[in-house]
């Protein structure tokens, strides 16, 4: 790297004047993630979202700052922070205010890549302060006088997976000379202020109420035990394994299986899942929470901001095949997506109250994360059936143990296949029943796809 170039980096700084401003309750998403993060202390940066990617071709750098500046003004959860006042907590969208921006300059594309991956993981493994500074990072790295990197990082309480992607978007847009007014006089999209307004109506107590009472009664009716533990405490020094199978045939088979089961394919997926890990417990009953990323209503499709949805989904029991058990999870995948939508904080102190009155609720350890874009697959070119290349399993790592969780699993589009991402307690799944786990899910898709 030329020392000349790296002695011009510097810092500039975005203005925001008279944007939308306000103050008021925090929405469930927002107060579910604050509590996490909180949880976690040290370890929160790990709930951050990131995105370092390359500017091709290069844009002049006023152009991508006036960008940038225009995104602040047209999603108000880029400049909201979370302050607790009252033992409640309240957010803040600030009218005006600035952001820091770095700029990096370097000498070729190779250098410029590495210093945005520097850059982004500076920016990712520093914890945000919610109530003194706005949640989001940026940064940019020239070559020649032009950006060639954009960096983002978000605070989990701004956004979650859908959210940055629809920031992406929009940054796309407003980057070849869109503004924050016309975007939004295009479509209307709910900010977090008018959220949390909704959640704090009459009707949007009822759903959090729906939902919590769903919670509770699933909880009384589900298998109390899902995988075998062994005698003893869990050595708390434990790891959780991680694998991975990459399979483009699951990514061609998906669409085709879920035509023919006259259903959705998140529903043959979690079916699947579910068959699998039922049979690795010898259970005929399953349980898990599934991570409901996509929206509901128009409004949410497009917004940015993070809602934190956990469904509960319970089938009582399998059917002996799995057109059967297809059929069977549609209902309650339904249900589960209806209810996930609460005030969490609020649930949490419930099931807490009910385990110190010493009811025993269902196992919901197990995670169910499928992240898949509906709206991103729609405009993808899918990989054509029964050529679909080889698949790969692999165990890239171990990660420390996780409190409540037994087996998490995220689905996740990468080019040309899905992945299946599994983390599992170790004193409950070793790597070679995790294999089992994830072969069979994809077994399940392909042959309901033949």
């Amino acid at each position: 790297m030329d020392a000349a170039s790296e002695s011009l980096d510097r810092t500039t700084e975005l203005t925001v004047r008279r944007a939308r401003g306000g103050r008021g309750p925090a929405t469930w998403g927002q107060r579910a993630i604050h509590s996490a993060l909180v949880r976690l202390g040290a370890d929160a940066p790990r709930y951050n979202l990131r995105l370092a990617a390359p500017v091709d071709p290069g844009m002049a750098p006023d152009a991508v700052l006036r960008a940038y500046a225009e995104l602040l003004d047209l999603h108000d959860a880029l400049r909201t922070r979370l302050v607790e006042e009252d033992g409640d907590l309240v957010q803040v969208v600030d009218a005006d205010g600035t952001l820091p921006v770095a700029l990096l300059h370097r000498e070729t594309a190779g250098e410029a890549a590495a210093a945005a991956a520097e850059l982004l993981d500076e920016y990712a493994r520093r914890p945000f302060a919610p109530a003194r500074e706005w949640p989001v990072r940026l940064g940019l790295v020239l070559v020649d006088g032009l950006v060639r990197q954009a960096v983002v990082v978000l605070s989990h309480t701004a956004a979650d997976g859908w959210g940055m992607r629809r920031m992406v978007r929009d940054l796309m847009l407003l980057a070849a000379g869109r503004t924050a007014h016309g975007l939004r006089a295009e479509r209307e999209f709910a900010q977090p202020l008018e959220e949390a307004a909704e959640q704090r109506s009459p009707r949007g107590r009822r759903r959090d109420a729906a939902a919590r009472r769903h919670w509770r009664e699933k909880l009384a009716a589900g298998p109390r035990t899902l995988l075998p533990r062994p005698d003893g405490e869990p050595d708390p020094d434990r790891t959780f394994p991680y694998a991975v199978l990459r399979s483009p045939a699951l990514a061609a088979a998906l669409p085709v299986a879920a035509a023919r089961l006259r259903t959705g394919d998140a529903t043959v997926l979690l079916a699947a899942a579910a068959t699998e890990l039922a049979r690795l417990g010898g259970q005929r009953a399953f349980l898990c929470q599934v991570v409901v990323g996509n929206r509901f209503t128009e409004q949410a499709a497009d917004a940015v901001t993070t809602l934190a949805q956990e469904g509960l989904f319970h089938l009582p029991e399998l059917a002996d095949d799995f057109a059967g058990t297809v059929r069977r999870a549609h209902g309650p995948a339904l249900t589960a997506y209806r209810h996930s939508g609460y005030d969490k904080p609020k649930l949490d102190a419930e099931l807490d109250e009910l385990r110190s009155a010493g009811v025993e609720l269902a196992d919901h350890s197990v995670f169910w994360n499928d992240t898949r874009d509906p709206l991103a697959a729609l405009m993808a070119d899918a990989p054509a059936q029964g050529a679909a290349g080889e698949r790969e399993l692999s165990f890239p790592g171990e990660f420390p143990a996780r409190p409540g969780v037994s087996v998490a699993v995220d689905v996740v589009v990468v080019p040309g296949a899905v992945e299946l991402r599994m983390v599992a307690d170790g004193a409950l799944l070793d790597r070679e029943r995790m294999a089992r786990f994830l072969c069979g899910v994809e077994a399940l898709v392909l042959g309901a796809a033949e």
